[in-house]
């Protein structure tokens, strides 16, 4: 099988990841800050450790900033649910992935919140900036936004959205579900309030693992309780990071795989793997733009390192769901076709109908794999 569905998940994942999995389940199967054993302590260190590495590659205030959850929706749903307030306004891009408009239209038809859906204009910063400007009101308490779409791979400008809503006292939260491990994230420089992870992604982890990074000595209620393991005669949660949303078991497997992916990326370098991967998809835009019946969706800004290494494309005789089944059954490449949780995007894009096929390759996907799948799609649409 070829593997190009990367922005779903990574696949493989690198050795090393594999490894730490297999460690934690058989050397570190204890339960951390629950027992005053010599195997439960050494399990919460390895836990410590993993944050500490965490929060370096994420200039993270400190290791207690780094929450662990169950994956980046989670972590969305926690930061909504547990930093909102009744009333409070919040503003999305017009690029959302579901994990941030569900959630947010929740609390909407609740009655709780209310929110307004700022456009994103491809290729230009300062209208897209202008946007979500005319949009805050005096109830304005979060922006909320991604950092890389899902379906295209374009990149906001969150730098400086942030110091749009810090200007008007108002919280940021990046939603990095297709930029953590694509583009460098720097909490301390770039001032993000909330940083929200998948480590099944490009932080090369394994599934069921998700970051929560909170920064600016922000406060969340949590959106589950229970045991912490820590001031455990109190019946409210503790009001200290991590222990504060990280209520039950954790789960060792995930977080030292984890950290072995992101002690990856970090050996690989940021860079280098964005600039292997974005030759696979700029060879593989300049073969397909030639083709009449591929309409290439979003890529209208020329500027360099402005979009994730993702291409989408829409075909005029095959919906992209049958042309993605296709490319399965016939050629075994795996690539997704349909509307990727993304309607807000699919909206923007004028794809709503059809839906777009992804290409999405990963540090271990070949210039081969990339020709095959070209060839594959020039007999398809013959």
């Amino acid at each position: 099988m070829i593997y190009l569905d990367n922005s779903a998940t990574t696949y493989p994942k690198p050795p090393q990841v594999i490894r730490a999995v297999q460690s934690a389940v058989k050397a570190y199967g204890f339960n951390p800050g629950r027992g005053g054993y010599r195997q439960s302590i050494r399990t919460a260190q390895k836990v410590y450790e993993a944050r500490e590495a965490i929060a370096s590659f994420f200039h993270a205030p400190s290791p207690e900033a780094v929450i662990f959850t169950p994956g980046c929706t989670q972590s969305i749903n926690t930061v909504i649910k547990g930093a909102l307030r009744h009333g409070d306004h919040v503003i999305l891009s017009s690029l959302e992935h579901n994990a941030v408009y569900r959630p947010v239209y929740q609390l909407s038809r609740m009655g709780e919140i209310t929110f307004d859906i700022a456009d994103v204009v491809i290729g230009d910063d300062e209208a897209t900036i202008h946007h979500f400007r005319q949009a805050i009101n005096r109830h304005t308490r979060m922006i909320l936004c991604t950092h890389a779409s899902n379906v295209i791979g374009y990149r906001l400008p969150t730098e400086r959205l942030c110091a749009l809503a810090h200007s008007y006292g108002i919280l940021f939260c990046l939603d990095a579900a297709q930029s953590a491990g694509v583009f460098p994230i720097d909490m301390s420089n770039d001032g993000y309030d909330f940083v929200c992870c998948p480590g099944h992604k490009y932080l090369y982890g394994p599934m069921g693992i998700g970051l929560l990074l909170i920064g600016n000595d922000n406060t969340v209620d949590p959106l589950i309780a229970g045991g912490t393991g820590s001031v455990s005669a109190e019946p409210a949660m503790p009001d200290f990071y991590p222990d504060r949303l990280e209520a039950g078991t954790q789960n060792i497997s995930g977080i030292l795989g984890l950290k072995a992916g992101v002690d990856f990326v970090r050996q690989r370098g940021i860079d280098r793997i964005y600039q292997q991967e974005s030759q696979l998809i700029d060879r593989l835009y300049r073969s397909l733009r030639r083709h009449d019946s591929l309409h290439l969706i979003g890529r209208t800004d020329e500027r360099e390192g402005v979009y994730a290494p993702v291409l989408a494309f829409a075909a005029d005789h095959t919906d992209s769901e049958t042309l993605a089944e296709q490319l399965s059954q016939q050629y075994r490449i795996a690539v997704r076709g349909g509307l990727h949780c993304a309607p807000l995007a699919h909206k923007a894009l004028g794809t709503i109908d059809s839906g777009v096929v992804r290409i999405a390759p990963s540090v271990f996907t070949s210039t081969e794999e990339m020709n095959i799948l070209h060839s594959a799609l020039s007999r398809i649409e013959q």
